[in-house]
Protein backbone atom coordinates (compact mmCIF):
# COMPACT_ATOMS: atom_id res chain seq x y z
CA UNK A 1 0.00 0.00 0.00
CA UNK A 2 2.80 2.17 0.58
CA UNK A 3 4.75 1.61 -1.95
CA UNK A 4 1.90 1.94 -4.10
CA UNK A 5 1.05 5.81 -2.32
CA UNK A 6 4.54 6.52 -3.57
CA UNK A 7 4.75 5.38 -7.21
CA UNK A 8 1.38 7.37 -7.21
CA UNK A 9 2.79 10.63 -6.08
CA UNK A 10 6.54 10.00 -8.31
CA UNK A 11 4.16 9.66 -11.44
CA UNK A 12 1.81 12.57 -10.77
CA UNK A 13 4.90 14.57 -10.31
CA UNK A 14 6.37 13.10 -13.07
CA UNK A 15 3.26 14.46 -15.79
CA UNK A 16 4.19 18.04 -14.08
CA UNK A 17 7.22 17.83 -14.90
CA UNK A 18 6.83 17.17 -18.12
CA UNK A 19 3.70 19.50 -18.93
CA UNK A 20 6.03 22.24 -17.37
CA UNK A 21 8.66 21.24 -19.88
CA UNK A 22 6.51 21.33 -22.52
CA UNK A 23 4.95 24.84 -21.87
CA UNK A 24 8.57 26.03 -21.13
CA UNK A 25 9.75 24.78 -24.57
CA UNK A 26 6.86 25.82 -26.43
CA UNK A 27 6.75 29.62 -25.30
CA UNK A 28 10.97 29.66 -25.58
CA UNK A 29 10.61 28.81 -28.80
CA UNK A 30 7.61 31.12 -29.80
CA UNK A 31 9.46 33.54 -28.13
CA UNK A 32 12.53 33.57 -30.12
CA UNK A 33 11.05 33.59 -33.24
CA UNK A 34 9.02 36.61 -32.16
CA UNK A 35 11.61 38.35 -30.65
CA UNK A 36 9.57 38.49 -27.63
CA UNK A 37 11.33 38.69 -24.15
CA UNK A 38 8.19 38.35 -22.04
CA UNK A 39 7.46 35.32 -23.53
CA UNK A 40 10.70 33.81 -23.11
CA UNK A 41 10.64 34.84 -19.43
CA UNK A 42 7.40 33.19 -19.18
CA UNK A 43 8.65 30.01 -20.27
CA UNK A 44 11.69 30.05 -17.19
CA UNK A 45 8.63 30.66 -15.05
CA UNK A 46 7.25 27.30 -15.97
CA UNK A 47 10.57 25.88 -15.21
CA UNK A 48 10.43 27.32 -12.32
CA UNK A 49 7.51 25.20 -11.66
CA UNK A 50 8.54 22.34 -12.79
CA UNK A 51 11.34 22.20 -9.85
CA UNK A 52 7.45 22.10 -7.59
CA UNK A 53 7.68 18.78 -9.25
CA UNK A 54 10.81 18.00 -8.47
CA UNK A 55 10.53 18.69 -4.40
CA UNK A 56 8.04 16.38 -4.28
CA UNK A 57 9.57 13.63 -6.23
CA UNK A 58 12.62 13.83 -3.55
CA UNK A 59 10.52 14.69 -0.78
CA UNK A 60 8.69 11.29 -1.41
CA UNK A 61 12.34 9.63 -1.95
CA UNK A 62 13.58 10.73 1.34
CA UNK A 63 10.58 10.57 3.43
CA UNK A 64 10.80 6.63 2.71
CA UNK A 65 14.35 6.18 3.91
CA UNK A 66 14.83 3.74 6.39
CA UNK A 67 15.21 4.85 10.31
CA UNK A 68 18.39 5.04 12.02
CA UNK A 69 20.05 6.28 15.25
CA UNK A 70 19.56 9.78 15.03
CA UNK A 71 15.62 9.33 13.72
CA UNK A 72 14.67 6.22 15.06
CA UNK A 73 10.92 7.28 13.79
CA UNK A 74 11.92 7.44 10.49
CA UNK A 75 11.71 10.83 8.08
CA UNK A 76 7.97 10.77 7.26
CA UNK A 77 7.94 14.07 8.36
CA UNK A 78 10.10 15.46 5.40
CA UNK A 79 6.72 14.96 3.50
CA UNK A 80 5.11 18.16 5.29
CA UNK A 81 8.76 20.41 5.39
CA UNK A 82 8.55 19.89 1.75
CA UNK A 83 4.67 21.25 1.36
CA UNK A 84 6.18 24.14 3.50
CA UNK A 85 8.68 24.78 1.03
CA UNK A 86 6.39 24.53 -2.14
CA UNK A 87 4.20 27.20 -0.47
CA UNK A 88 7.46 29.38 0.18
CA UNK A 89 7.59 29.48 -3.68
CA UNK A 90 4.22 30.20 -4.18
CA UNK A 91 4.13 33.16 -1.90
CA UNK A 92 7.15 34.33 -3.63
CA UNK A 93 5.39 33.91 -6.97
CA UNK A 94 2.56 36.06 -5.43
CA UNK A 95 4.97 38.61 -3.90
CA UNK A 96 6.75 39.12 -6.89
CA UNK A 97 3.77 39.23 -9.13
CA UNK A 98 2.26 42.12 -6.90
CA UNK A 99 5.59 43.92 -6.95
CA UNK A 100 5.79 44.02 -11.18
CA UNK A 101 1.91 44.80 -11.09
CA UNK A 102 2.12 47.99 -8.75
CA UNK A 103 5.54 49.25 -10.78
CA UNK A 104 3.02 49.24 -13.92
CA UNK A 105 0.41 51.08 -11.82
CA UNK A 106 2.99 53.34 -11.28
CA UNK A 107 4.43 53.93 -14.27
CA UNK A 108 1.99 52.74 -16.84
CA UNK A 109 2.94 51.19 -19.90
CA UNK A 110 0.96 51.13 -23.58
CA UNK A 111 0.49 47.42 -23.99
CA UNK A 112 1.18 45.72 -27.46
CA UNK A 113 -0.53 42.24 -27.79
CA UNK A 114 0.10 40.15 -30.65
CA UNK A 115 -2.45 37.24 -31.93
CA UNK A 116 0.33 34.54 -31.20
CA UNK A 117 1.38 36.05 -27.96
CA UNK A 118 -2.88 35.47 -26.92
CA UNK A 119 -2.61 31.97 -28.58
CA UNK A 120 0.50 31.28 -26.04
CA UNK A 121 -1.49 32.39 -22.88
CA UNK A 122 -4.70 30.80 -24.05
CA UNK A 123 -3.02 27.76 -24.52
CA UNK A 124 -1.34 28.14 -21.04
CA UNK A 125 -4.23 28.68 -19.39
CA UNK A 126 -5.46 25.19 -20.86
CA UNK A 127 -2.90 23.62 -20.17
CA UNK A 128 -2.30 24.61 -16.45
CA UNK A 129 -5.68 24.65 -15.42
CA UNK A 130 -5.94 20.71 -16.53
CA UNK A 131 -2.38 19.94 -14.61
CA UNK A 132 -3.48 22.18 -12.10
CA UNK A 133 -6.80 20.26 -11.22
CA UNK A 134 -5.24 16.69 -11.72
CA UNK A 135 -2.39 17.24 -9.79
CA UNK A 136 -4.67 18.73 -7.06
CA UNK A 137 -7.07 15.74 -7.09
CA UNK A 138 -3.97 13.13 -6.83
CA UNK A 139 -2.92 14.98 -3.69
CA UNK A 140 -6.06 15.31 -1.55
CA UNK A 141 -6.54 11.12 -2.93
CA UNK A 142 -3.01 10.57 -1.89
CA UNK A 143 -3.08 12.42 1.27
CA UNK A 144 0.18 14.25 -0.06
CA UNK A 145 0.25 18.32 0.80
CA UNK A 146 3.39 18.56 -1.60
CA UNK A 147 1.48 17.52 -4.38
CA UNK A 148 -1.79 19.56 -3.40
CA UNK A 149 0.70 22.61 -3.14
CA UNK A 150 2.25 21.94 -6.34
CA UNK A 151 -1.41 21.59 -7.84
CA UNK A 152 -2.32 25.15 -6.36
CA UNK A 153 0.81 26.52 -7.46
CA UNK A 154 -0.18 25.68 -11.44
CA UNK A 155 -4.05 26.64 -10.99
CA UNK A 156 -2.25 30.12 -9.83
CA UNK A 157 -0.52 30.18 -12.67
CA UNK A 158 -3.37 29.91 -14.91
CA UNK A 159 -5.53 32.41 -12.81
CA UNK A 160 -2.68 34.92 -13.41
CA UNK A 161 -2.48 34.16 -17.87
CA UNK A 162 -6.17 34.34 -18.00
CA UNK A 163 -6.07 37.50 -16.27
CA UNK A 164 -3.63 38.85 -18.60
CA UNK A 165 -5.56 37.60 -21.27
CA UNK A 166 -8.59 39.20 -20.14
CA UNK A 167 -6.92 42.40 -19.30
CA UNK A 168 -5.79 42.15 -23.42
CA UNK A 169 -9.55 41.31 -24.93
CA UNK A 170 -10.58 44.50 -22.54
CA UNK A 171 -7.65 46.64 -23.74
CA UNK A 172 -8.66 45.46 -27.38
CA UNK A 173 -11.98 46.04 -26.82
CA UNK A 174 -12.35 49.03 -24.93
CA UNK A 175 -8.82 50.78 -25.06
CA UNK A 176 -9.03 50.41 -21.48
CA UNK A 177 -5.69 48.48 -19.68
CA UNK A 178 -6.80 46.67 -16.94
CA UNK A 179 -3.65 44.31 -16.53
CA UNK A 180 -1.60 45.57 -13.96
CA UNK A 181 -4.63 46.11 -11.69
CA UNK A 182 -5.80 42.40 -11.98
CA UNK A 183 -2.58 41.21 -11.94
CA UNK A 184 -2.16 43.09 -8.15
CA UNK A 185 -5.85 41.95 -7.35
CA UNK A 186 -4.54 38.09 -8.06
CA UNK A 187 -1.40 38.62 -6.44
CA UNK A 188 -3.10 39.60 -2.86
CA UNK A 189 -5.42 36.40 -3.73
CA UNK A 190 -2.24 34.17 -4.14
CA UNK A 191 -0.26 35.53 -1.51
CA UNK A 192 -3.23 34.60 1.17
CA UNK A 193 -3.73 31.08 0.06
CA UNK A 194 0.44 30.57 -0.14
CA UNK A 195 0.33 32.06 3.58
CA UNK A 196 -2.50 29.25 4.29
CA UNK A 197 -0.51 26.53 2.86
CA UNK A 198 2.21 27.73 4.55
CA UNK A 199 0.94 27.54 7.73
CA UNK A 200 -0.92 24.74 7.74
CA UNK A 201 2.36 22.50 6.63
CA UNK A 202 3.56 24.27 9.82
CA UNK A 203 0.98 23.47 11.69
CA UNK A 204 1.71 19.71 11.06
CA UNK A 205 4.79 20.41 12.13
CA UNK A 206 4.46 21.35 15.20
CA UNK A 207 1.86 18.71 16.28
CA UNK A 208 -1.91 18.98 15.49
CA UNK A 209 -4.79 17.89 17.58
CA UNK A 210 -5.63 14.10 17.12
CA UNK A 211 -8.44 13.63 14.43
CA UNK A 212 -11.78 12.99 15.92
CA UNK A 213 -12.52 9.76 13.92
CA UNK A 214 -9.23 7.86 14.25
CA UNK A 215 -9.37 9.18 17.92
CA UNK A 216 -12.93 7.17 18.44
CA UNK A 217 -11.98 4.24 16.44
CA UNK A 218 -8.51 3.55 18.68
CA UNK A 219 -10.87 4.23 21.69
CA UNK A 220 -13.45 1.77 20.29
CA UNK A 221 -10.79 -0.98 19.10
CA UNK A 222 -9.16 -0.89 23.52
CA UNK A 223 -12.84 -0.64 25.23
CA UNK A 224 -13.84 -3.51 22.92
CA UNK A 225 -11.64 -5.89 25.28
CA UNK A 226 -14.38 -6.57 28.39
CA UNK A 227 -11.61 -6.18 31.20
CA UNK A 228 -10.79 -2.62 30.08
CA UNK A 229 -13.82 -0.37 31.46
CA UNK A 230 -12.22 2.82 30.03
CA UNK A 231 -9.96 4.60 27.72
CA UNK A 232 -8.60 8.01 28.46
CA UNK A 233 -5.72 10.02 27.41
CA UNK A 234 -5.00 9.35 24.14
CA UNK A 235 -1.90 10.83 22.25
CA UNK A 236 -0.62 10.21 18.82
CA UNK A 237 2.35 11.65 17.40
CA UNK A 238 2.33 11.84 13.79
CA UNK A 239 5.40 11.12 12.06
CA UNK A 240 4.28 11.05 8.41
CA UNK A 241 1.12 9.94 6.70
CA UNK A 242 1.66 6.16 7.17
CA UNK A 243 3.19 6.35 10.92
CA UNK A 244 0.97 7.31 14.11
CA UNK A 245 2.63 6.57 17.46
CA UNK A 246 0.75 6.58 20.52
CA UNK A 247 -0.22 6.10 24.22
CA UNK A 248 -2.88 5.64 25.83
CA UNK A 249 -4.21 4.96 29.94
CA UNK A 250 -6.69 2.35 30.43
CA UNK A 251 -8.77 1.48 33.58
CA UNK A 252 -9.10 -2.10 34.49
CA UNK A 253 -10.18 -4.06 37.45
CA UNK A 254 -8.43 -3.83 40.48
CA UNK A 255 -8.57 -7.61 41.05
CA UNK A 256 -6.53 -8.39 37.68
CA UNK A 257 -3.24 -9.72 38.37
CA UNK A 258 -0.22 -8.57 36.49
CA UNK A 259 0.37 -11.40 34.02
CA UNK A 260 -3.05 -10.57 33.26
CA UNK A 261 -2.64 -7.06 32.54
CA UNK A 262 0.66 -7.83 30.69
CA UNK A 263 -1.03 -10.18 28.38
CA UNK A 264 -4.08 -8.02 28.06
CA UNK A 265 -1.59 -4.73 26.98
CA UNK A 266 -0.29 -7.26 24.18
CA UNK A 267 -3.60 -8.23 22.62
CA UNK A 268 -4.28 -4.44 22.53
CA UNK A 269 -1.31 -3.47 21.06
CA UNK A 270 -1.60 -5.88 18.12
CA UNK A 271 -5.69 -4.87 17.52
CA UNK A 272 -4.95 -1.47 17.42
CA UNK A 273 -2.04 -1.98 15.32
CA UNK A 274 -4.35 -4.24 12.71
CA UNK A 275 -7.26 -2.39 13.03
CA UNK A 276 -6.78 1.32 13.51
CA UNK A 277 -2.88 1.63 11.49
CA UNK A 278 -1.48 3.09 14.82
CA UNK A 279 1.38 1.79 16.46
CA UNK A 280 1.07 1.77 20.66
CA UNK A 281 3.97 2.71 22.70
CA UNK A 282 2.70 2.77 25.80
CA UNK A 283 -0.34 1.37 27.72
CA UNK A 284 -0.40 3.16 31.51
CA UNK A 285 -3.13 1.52 34.02
CA UNK A 286 -5.71 3.09 36.18
CA UNK A 287 -6.91 0.63 38.83
CA UNK A 288 -10.75 0.87 39.36
CA UNK A 289 -12.29 -0.03 42.66
CA UNK A 290 -14.94 -2.80 41.86
CA UNK A 291 -15.61 -4.64 45.50
CA UNK A 292 -16.22 -2.17 48.05
CA UNK A 293 -19.86 -0.01 47.77
CA UNK A 294 -18.25 3.00 49.87
CA UNK A 295 -16.08 3.66 47.36
CA UNK A 296 -19.14 4.17 44.85
CA UNK A 297 -20.33 6.87 47.73
CA UNK A 298 -17.25 8.75 47.12
CA UNK A 299 -17.63 8.24 43.65
CA UNK A 300 -20.93 9.99 43.24
CA UNK A 301 -19.38 12.93 45.62
CA UNK A 302 -16.90 13.55 43.19
CA UNK A 303 -18.94 13.56 40.57
CA UNK A 304 -21.55 16.15 42.10
CA UNK A 305 -18.63 17.86 42.92
CA UNK A 306 -17.33 18.31 39.94
CA UNK A 307 -20.53 19.80 38.42
CA UNK A 308 -19.41 23.32 39.84
CA UNK A 309 -16.56 23.41 37.62
CA UNK A 310 -17.82 23.42 33.67
CA UNK A 311 -13.98 23.94 32.80
CA UNK A 312 -13.30 20.06 33.67
CA UNK A 313 -14.71 18.21 31.01
CA UNK A 314 -14.05 14.56 32.38
CA UNK A 315 -13.03 12.42 35.68
CA UNK A 316 -11.42 9.07 35.23
CA UNK A 317 -8.64 6.90 36.83
CA UNK A 318 -11.23 7.19 40.30
CA UNK A 319 -9.28 5.10 42.94
CA UNK A 320 -9.69 4.89 46.92
CA UNK A 321 -7.48 3.66 48.85
CA UNK A 322 -9.43 2.56 52.53
CA UNK A 323 -5.84 1.58 54.12
CA UNK A 324 -4.09 5.03 53.46
CA UNK A 325 -7.12 6.86 53.17
CA UNK A 326 -6.59 8.30 49.87
CA UNK A 327 -8.47 9.19 46.95
CA UNK A 328 -6.79 10.04 43.62
CA UNK A 329 -8.14 10.63 40.23
CA UNK A 330 -7.58 12.49 36.81
CA UNK A 331 -9.16 15.13 35.28
CA UNK A 332 -9.13 17.08 31.73
CA UNK A 333 -8.82 20.45 32.03
CA UNK A 334 -10.38 22.74 29.57
CA UNK A 335 -7.87 25.19 27.75
CA UNK A 336 -10.12 27.95 28.69
CA UNK A 337 -9.04 27.60 32.05
CA UNK A 338 -7.34 30.25 32.70
CA UNK A 339 -5.80 29.07 36.05
CA UNK A 340 -5.62 25.58 36.25
CA UNK A 341 -3.38 25.84 39.42
CA UNK A 342 -5.75 27.25 41.43
CA UNK A 343 -8.41 25.20 40.30
CA UNK A 344 -7.31 22.07 41.32
CA UNK A 345 -6.52 23.59 44.88
CA UNK A 346 -10.07 24.93 45.10
CA UNK A 347 -11.00 21.32 43.57
CA UNK A 348 -8.87 19.39 46.08
CA UNK A 349 -10.37 21.61 49.15
CA UNK A 350 -14.09 21.16 48.02
CA UNK A 351 -13.59 16.91 47.86
CA UNK A 352 -11.41 17.22 51.42
CA UNK A 353 -14.76 19.14 53.06
CA UNK A 354 -16.92 16.75 51.51
CA UNK A 355 -14.90 13.57 52.09
CA UNK A 356 -13.49 13.94 55.41
CA UNK A 357 -10.55 12.20 56.78
CA UNK A 358 -9.14 11.26 53.11
CA UNK A 359 -6.14 13.03 51.50
CA UNK A 360 -7.23 14.08 47.85
CA UNK A 361 -4.59 13.66 45.02
CA UNK A 362 -5.82 15.19 41.52
CA UNK A 363 -3.90 14.91 38.40
CA UNK A 364 -4.28 17.33 35.73
CA UNK A 365 -4.58 16.07 31.74
CA UNK A 366 -4.76 18.41 28.79
CA UNK A 367 -7.77 18.18 26.13
CA UNK A 368 -5.32 16.46 23.70
CA UNK A 369 -7.92 13.95 22.47
CA UNK A 370 -12.28 13.56 21.79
Amino acid sequence: MEKSRDKQIIRTSIVGIAANVFLASFKAAVGLLSNSVAVILDAVNNLSDALSSIITIIATKLSKKEPDRKHPLGYGRIEYISTAVIAVIVLYAGITSFSESVKKIINPEQPSYSTVGLVIIAVAVVVKIVLGLYVKNRGKRLSSGALTASGSDALFDAIISASVLVAALIYMWKGVSLEAWLGALISIVIVKSGIEMLREALSKILGERIDKEVATDVKECITSFPEVLGAYDLVLHNYGTDLLVGSVHIELPDTMTVGEVDTLERAITQKVYEQCGVTMTGISIYSMNTTDEEVTKKLMIVRKTLENYPNILQMHGFYVDEKEKTIRFDVVVSFEEKDRGALLKKLCEDIKERCPGYEVSVFMDYDVSD
